[in-house]
């Protein structure tokens, strides 16, 4: 593998954004063997963590360091003697996953916890002696990252070693912080290993690790990550993109001039705010190459502008409007709609009068680092639970305080997917099953977030149904669901939701009502295909019976046989309302002329109106009488059982309508249909008729025909 693959921080082009201002990327290798051969004062820190200690003061200034002193001092005490296969000291390595976390912003707690996170697996170190040296917290984290035995990077162990890992990650999110940095220096060294054994760990990290610094927002590795594993799996196309930057290296850049023009508008307009120029990684350069073919200069980076404050992201972004041309279609609002995975920035894009066309994110520098560390920037999420935290492991004695490392803990930034990832874990039959369906989870790029018809959200990948939705929300219970209103209109279970749908979920009182197979082909989370699958293996010939014929046509008994209040601006002509839309006052109509020369009067939104226009018929002006008395046709939708009609016509009398005539379907995977034609005596009162009809218990629907 290239020298670039295995240390990127050696290149020129490495992402200065990794770098903090007025400070050097270090070169670990050469720390840590000065840190074993050098003097170490007791009364400082020792030199091999000075850089981590610079590091984690730039983000907390406050920061007790004592502790990292002792972390580090056990660290190299423990791992002394110990080489990694690069023959560096094995204390190189911790120093390595802690300065990363450092740089990104970790807490100190999270820190210590990553000098430490090999102690226990690889040394005589006890759990039992970290609680007792730095506390509870740090035990838990370092028992949620320390590997049950050595990783073997075959088939049959991943699944069950980033099983654990996803547990202890539901736990605390630090956990996955810790492995994520740790991940990103293995693969930084990863050329001393055999090719194949590159391979397989650059796969594992592809199709896991990187989708899950996504989902955590951790662009910061992601995006070095994704590098490496470019290097390592498709060479020949990582040396042709290596051709590309180098080149342009060599040409004229114009996003520096175009940097400096957006300064220069943004400072008229009373902008305060840093403009950088942010060239792409590699990944980026090859993914954008493929998208447009022939690379411009300007495609080699982005604009970065960092501004104070929220408003001041709109400001720069209508300047930028306002004084370039902008591309519509690259305009997108992060900021009011945040990503699954914290992110929140503006992008877009405009072109200039030299034929460029530069890409711009707009962010708020909280912004900016929350969208680079993620998780890790967030801080320590039990930090007001940390006394009561510590009072529960005295009382519980110090041999059980860490003994479970996977029990629940309420992590207020634990994302959906996560909760949704720990839910279907513990169902997933085997570990061959966990594994294919974890891949697929994380290979969604985007997420939904849907309203619940009881006012809570579901959050929910990209693509998911209304099958989905039931089992998010109800569980083994969505077994029964027969149906569902997308934003107030009937659905079927098998369609896709969108951002900001709003679903109610319509479930049957019958407790032996199931899912039928196809809707698998309908179901994308991995908690409603387990489940399904479940329920048809327990249940071989229920699959069958709750697949039903197809409904019979609804047959609707109309008016047609008067006009009730319609008026026809046609002398002598006899009106008739139309059964298939049963207009009432105040409906906007439309008059047709049939045959034998009588009037029929639609609704304007009837399809029947359209197909008359398109067959060249000429409308004839209709208007309603003074007189408020109509008749109407209404649908009802309901769960079958006893009394139902005699409860809805009930439920109508009350209301003084007269029913004209009624038509009950048959049931139907526990549903019936019923059909009244009505005489209001006053066509206002349609409404209130439908609301009582709707509160009538087991009815879900009532809608004009």
């Amino acid at each position: 593998m290239s020298a670039e693959a295995t240390n990127p921080e050696a290149r020129p082009d490495a992402r200065p954004e990794l770098r903090r201002r007025g400070r050097t990327r270090l070169d670990l290798r050469r720390l840590g063997r000065a840190a074993l051969l050098g003097p170490t004062s007791r009364d400082r820190l020792p030199d091999a963590i000075g850089h981590v200690a610079e590091a984690h003061r730039a983000h907390h200034p406050d920061a007790d360091l004592s502790i990292l002193r002792r972390a580090y001092v056990l660290a190299e005490s423990s791992h002394r003697g110990q080489m990694r296969k690069s023959g560096e000291p094995y204390i190189t390595h911790p120093l390595a996953v802690t300065l990363i976390l450092a740089e990104l912003g970790a807490e100190t707690t999270t820190l210590t916890a990553s000098l430490l996170h090999d102690t226990v697996e690889d040394t005589e170190v006890t759990l039992d002696q970290v609680r007792e040296e730095f506390g509870d917290e740090v035990c838990f984290i370092v028992d949620g990252v320390t590997k049950v035995e050595k990783i073997d990077y075959g088939a049959a162990a991943e699944p069950e070693t980033f099983r654990k890992m996803l547990v202890a990650t539901g736990n605390d999110v630090r956990v996955m912080s810790i492995k994520l940095a740790d991940r990103l220096h293995n693969m930084r060294t990863l050329g001393v290993m055999r090719p194949d054994k590159q391979a397989r760990i650059a796969k594992v990290t592809r199709d896991v690790l990187i989708p899950l610094a996504e989902r955590l927002g951790v662009q910061a590795l992601k995006t070095e990550l994704e590098d490496l594993v470019f290097a390592i799996l498709h060479p020949e196309e990582y040396e042709h993109t290596r051709a590309l930057i180098a080149a342009h290296a060599g040409e004229r850049d114009p996003l520096p001039a175009i940097a400096e023009s957006v300064r220069v508008v943004l400072r008229e307009a009373g902008i305060h705010a840093e403009v950088l120029v942010r060239p792409r990684h590699f990944v980026s350069v090859h993914r954008i190459s493929r998208k447009r073919g022939e690379l411009r200069g300007s495609d080699f980076g982005r604009l970065l502008i960092l501004v104070g404050e929220n408003a001041d992201c709109y400001g720069v972004l209508g300047e930028l409007h306002t004084c370039f041309t902008p591309v519509v279609s690259e305009f997108k609002d992060f900021i009011a709609v945040p990503k699954f995975n914290l992110y929140q920035s503006l992008h877009t894009a405009f072109a200039t009068s030299g034929g460029h066309v530069a890409e711009v994110i707009v962010r708020t520098r909280q912004m900016h680092r929350v969208a680079e560390a993620g998780v890790v920037a967030l801080g320590n999420p039990y930090a007001t639970a940390a006394a009561v935290t510590a009072t529960a492991g005295a009382a519980a004695g110090s041999a059980e305080a860490c003994a479970d490392p996977y029990e629940e803990r309420v992590d207020p930034t634990r994302p959906g997917w996560l909760s949704r990832l720990l839910d279907w874990q513990q169902s997933a039959p085997d570990p061959d099953t966990f594994w294919s369906v974890l891949r697929a989870e994380l290979a969604q790029d985007r997420e939904i977030t849907v309203f619940r018809a009881d006012g809570g959200t579901l959050g929910l990948p990209g693509g998911a149904s209304c099958i989905d939705a039931a089992y998010a929300q109800h569980g083994e219970a969505a077994h029964g669901c027969i149906g569902a209103r997308v934003n107030g209109r009937l659905t079927s279970l098998s369609s896709r939701l969108s951002d900001g749908d709003t679903v109610q979920l319509l479930l049957a009182h019958d407790a032996s009502s199931g899912p039928s197979a196809d809707w698998l082909e309908h179901a994308h989370t991995p908690a409603a295909r387990i489940a399904i699958s479940s329920w048809l293996k327990a249940h071989p010939d229920g699959a069958a019976a709750t697949t039903t014929a197809a409904r019979a046509p609804l047959s609707v008994v109309g008016a047609r046989g008067g006009g009730g209040n319609a008026v026809a601006d046609l002398p002598d002509a006899t009106v008739r309302l139309a059964g298939c839309c049963t207009p009432v006052p105040p409906d906007a109509v439309a008059g047709f002329v049939v045959r034998g020369g009588a009037v029929t009067v639609h609704r304007v939104q009837c399809a029947a109106v359209a197909q008359m226009r398109s067959l060249g018929r000429t409308s004839v002006a209709v208007h309603w009488r003074a007189t408020a008395d109509c008749r109407v046709t209404l649908l009802a939708e309901s769960f079958g059982r006893p009394h139902l009609l005699a409860d809805l016509t009930e439920a109508i009398a009350r209301e003084g309508v007269e029913v004209v005539s009624a038509t009950v379907e048959p049931p139907v995977e526990q549903r019936v249909r019923h059909s009244y034609t009505l005489q209001l005596p006053d066509a206002t009162g349609l409404p209130a008729l439908m609301r009582a009809m709707r509160d009538v218990p087991g009815v879900y629907d009532v809608s004009r025909a």
